[in-house]
């Protein structure tokens, strides 16, 4: 009897311990892997990748009429992150086209970093993304200047540059510039786009992201 205690409290040691030290975003992994088994993923859809501004862009199919989505944003990411799960967010899919939009909470997790440092966390996603997918088509969308994190524009100004040349070079693969159609004529950011917060983007937003898409759009 004392050896079944002990081996029982061993298990729930482990257990707590265990939950107690879950990797960041494990939950929502999971409930991506959840509902693959309970329903399986198109085939020869449109994947998305990346932080909240793709979680919360629930509606992504009704701008693109006739298209399927695959919406694998989970709020709060990084591109440290997307390369920790790159095998959960990659491997599942045959996708026609993969989409990316992360890099923004890098900085914002750490604003130590130099944008040399995030732009190597995209190099190496993008050779997890050619590791699982070698010819499809792959776009990375800009980091969008949040009014909310404006100190932090510098940074990504010149992260989006150097992932703008690296993805110029590449087969199949575009950069699409939401930076542009964002902000005004004084290279501030238009901040009736964005929600309360500062951070998400509004229907308004999200128009204006879909426009640049669509050309790149397969």
């Amino acid at each position: 009897m004392k050896k079944l205690f002990t081996i029982l409290t061993f298990l729930i040691l482990s257990q707590s311990l265990f939950s107690q030290t879950k990797a960041a975003f494990w939950e929502d992994i999971e409930n991506f892997k959840k509902a693959d088994r309970e329903m399986r993923a198109p085939e020869d859809a449109i994947l998305l990748v990346g932080s909240s501004s793709f979680t919360m862009w629930k509606d992504v199919a009704d701008y693109f009429p006739g298209k399927t989505f695959i919406n694998r944003g989970f709020g709060g990411s990084s591109l440290f992150d997307l390369n920790f799960y790159s095998k959960e967010l990659l491997q599942p899919y045959n996708p026609r086209q993969i989409i990316i939009y992360c890099g923004e909470n890098d900085f914002a997790a750490n604003e130590n970093l130099k944008p040399r440092e995030v732009f190597n966390r995209f190099k190496h996603f993008y050779a997890e993304v050619r590791r699982y997918h070698p010819n499809v088509p792959v776009s990375y969308i800009s980091i969008k200047l949040s009014p909310s994190r404006k100190h932090l524009w510098p940074k990504f100004t010149a992260t989006n540059k150097m992932i703008r040349k690296f993805m110029e070079l590449k087969p199949n693969a575009a950069y699409i510039d939401i930076v542009k159609p964002m902000t005004n004529s004084n290279g501030e950011a238009r901040k009736e786009l964005f929600l309360d917060d500062q951070l998400h983007l509004t229907p308004e937003g999200y128009k204006i992201w879909a426009t640049q898409m669509a050309p790149h759009i397969k």
